[in-house]
């Protein structure tokens, strides 16, 4: 008979909760959008219907231009994204997108930076500041990070160089998204939504 699992491990870790990046994987599979922040458990409040009909509009538009192309692939949150296993740091953008030729960094989670990271702010993000998550997608690698205002119908396009943001372009939802990741993507927030977005 197998020895009864660790305790940590047969329920979901509170909010604030310290522990290693081992630990944090080996807890229970969820739905809940949940990340660790240099070994600290930090828990998201859920998203709003207007959210979630937004990131899925925006994977949904990332992949349709990727997939034909075999450029590469594009995930939705809630997906772990290891940018420091020793320091413990797993975070969960909005959505994911991974290049073909990168692909190697995805297994059962993506370990490593994304190409492309998005998120869709309510005006805020719902773990943490944008100075943190953006200073941390710079630092750890993310090429490129797309913040999208619902209440200002914007996006800002942030394109990271040596660890910092080396590029800010921001446009209106009615114009294309000058993606570096993805040159050439017909990218409007406007084509994409059949109904107006609120926070």
């Amino acid at each position: 008979m197998r020895d009864p699992l660790p305790s940590w491990n047969q329920q979901l870790p509170e909010p604030g909760t310290v522990m290693s990046s081992d630990e944090y994987l080996r807890t229970p599979t969820t739905n809940r959008v949940q990340e660790l922040w240099m070994s600290v458990v930090r828990v998201a409040d859920s998203p709003t219907a207007w959210h979630q009909d937004l990131a899925f509009e925006i994977a949904i538009g990332i992949r349709a231009f990727a997939r034909p192309r075999g450029l590469g692939k594009v995930w939705l949150a809630p997906l772990d994204v290891i940018l420091d296993h020793d320091r413990g740091l797993v975070v969960q953008p909005d959505v994911v997108y991974v290049s073909d030729e990168r692909m190697d960094i995805v297994t059962d989670k993506v370990r490593g930076a994304p190409d492309l990271v998005v998120e869709v702010l309510s005006p805020l993000p719902r773990i943490g500041s944008v100075n943190e998550r953006v200073q941390c997608f710079a630092q750890y690698g993310v090429t490129e990070c797309w913040l999208v205002n619902q209440i200002n119908r914007t996006i800002d396009v942030l394109i990271n160089e040596g660890g910092r943001t080396a590029q800010h372009t921001t446009v209106s939802a009615v114009d294309a998204v000058p993606s570096r990741v993805l040159p050439g993507l017909p990218f409007r927030l406007d084509d994409l939504l059949g109904w107006p977005l609120r926070g």
